[in-house]
């Protein structure tokens, strides 16, 4: 048995992007507030009763925000095309480090319903993006 606890955030940006089909308005700079959803999983520390103290994927969620929030996504090292999986793949990326126990991390834009959840285990490493 395995616990998650999860924290949410958002961050509004804009961006570019190539595709076969609406392809016209996905060329033209536009912009999406993005929801994002941290998660973290473990067995609760014996001592504290917590599997991670939140005050500390807070921390590391609002060291990552201003690097996305009212950016334009088409200029961020690291991130490739503005796909909701490349954000997902640079979010754990940024957050792995001061999160060893990162289990998942969601990314979804409400206004349309478009999600994607990439999950792994504790320091699964993730390939670089193209």
């Amino acid at each position: 048995m395995s616990y998650e606890i999860s924290q949410k955030f958002f961050f509004d940006a804009a961006h570019t992007l190539r595709r076969e089909i609406e392809a016209d308005s996905s060329r033209r700079v536009h912009g999406h507030t993005y929801n994002a959803e941290v998660t973290v999983s473990g067995q609760p520390d014996a001592r504290t009763g917590m599997v991670v103290d939140l005050g500390l994927v807070r921390r590391a969620i609002e060291q990552l925000r201003p690097q996305l929030d009212h950016h334009m996504l088409d200029d961020i090292a690291g991130l490739g095309p503005a796909t909701l999986e490349n954000l997902c793949t640079f979010i754990w990326r940024q957050l792995a480090p001061a999160l060893p126990s990162l289990a998942a991390v969601r990314v979804w834009r409400e206004s349309v319903g478009d999600s994607c959840t990439l999950r792994g285990g504790p320091g699964a490493p993730v390939a670089p993006a193209r």
